[in-house]
């Protein structure tokens, strides 16, 4: 993404064609109870005009998928990253037992366009058979356009992103992804999604009573956060060991290229409470083969 292409989504619109992300339909008259019990947020509040977003976790907290859900008529229909609809889907079905309550795959039957940016709902053109879902999925507002398979166009503005850009706005906006930051090591407070994909007020789901404890004693083992490079940009790569005062507190998950500074930037975990933002932490393999530094720019969880 290079620098005019930035100031254009920051200040126009833009879209995506998310169309390989899974799909499911959930029906049946123990939707909402169900999918309660299966997901961090609160699936009473899901509505037909706007996403939820929550956490699929194991009985340990941690995260084995994210979604976004929004209602249809009796349905309620839920969206993944492409490479969870085998995985997910068999979690999402597995305690379905005596549950009125039926998931069925929708992956090829509709179109996926997200629209966004601060003129994104002017920029939309819904055709007859699509709906218009409001989502937040790169920190900007935005529009979620469902569309049959067989529509013609996306209904969106001309600017569409290729899928490197995509990669690249969100660690610009600081969003957290699946595998990156999203993945079975990982608890959603670690990830900074207590705010945007957590309820502690609905009642139980899987792994609430881990998560739970997190909310009330503040203590995780990781926390999320956003770095900026201080030196050795040609050292950089996802996976290097961030290091402070010769010990290892944490690991680059996400890596690209400020458009305006041409500085590289991501995200990575660090241990809870190692470092505070400004801090500067050294990169490499291992302690002797250290080539490069990052600053912190901001710890997304607080």
């Amino acid at each position: 993404m290079d620098a005019a292409l930035y100031s254009k989504v920051l200040t126009t619109s833009a879209s995506v064609d998310l169309s390989a992300r899974s799909k499911w339909r959930l029906s049946g008259a123990d939707r909402v109870r169900y999918l309660n019990g299966q997901v961090t947020n609160d699936v009473r509040t899901a509505r037909a005009d706007s996403a939820l977003y929550a956490c699929v976790t194991n009985v340990k907290g941690k995260i084995e998928g994210d979604v976004y859900i929004h209602a249809e008529g009796e349905s309620l229909i839920l969206d993944a990253p492409a490479a969870l609809r085998e995985i997910l889907g068999l979690r999402l079905e597995k305690y379905l037992i005596a549950d009125d309550a039926l998931l069925e795959d929708i992956t090829y039957e509709w179109q996926l366009w997200h629209v966004f940016g601060p003129e994104s709902e002017s920029a939309l053109e819904l055709p007859a058979d699509g709906r218009r879902v409001k989502a937040q999925r790169f920190g900007l507002p935005g529009y979620d356009l469902w569309l049959p398979i067989a529509a013609a166009g996306s209904g969106s503005p001309d600017t569409q992103l290729c899928a490197e850009d995509v990669e690249c706005l969100r660690i610009l906006q600081r969003v957290p992804a699946y595998p990156q930051e999203l993945n079975a090591e990982t608890f959603p407070q670690e990830a900074a999604l207590e705010k945007t994909a957590m309820s502690f007020a609905k009642g139980c789901y899987i792994g609430q009573e881990i998560l739970s404890r997190i909310k009330t004693t503040g203590k995780m083992p990781r926390e999320l956060m956003a770095w900026t490079a201080e030196s050795g940009d040609a050292d950089l790569v996802l996976g290097s060991d961030l290091v402070l005062a010769e010990k290892k507190v944490g690991q680059i998950t996400s890596l690209t290229r400020d458009p305006k500074s041409g500085r590289p930037v991501g995200l990575g975990y660090i241990r809870h409470g190692a470092a505070a933002v400004d801090s500067v932490l050294l990169v490499g393999s291992e302690v002797s083969s250290i080539a490069a530094s990052v600053k912190i720019s901001a710890l997304l969880n607080q």
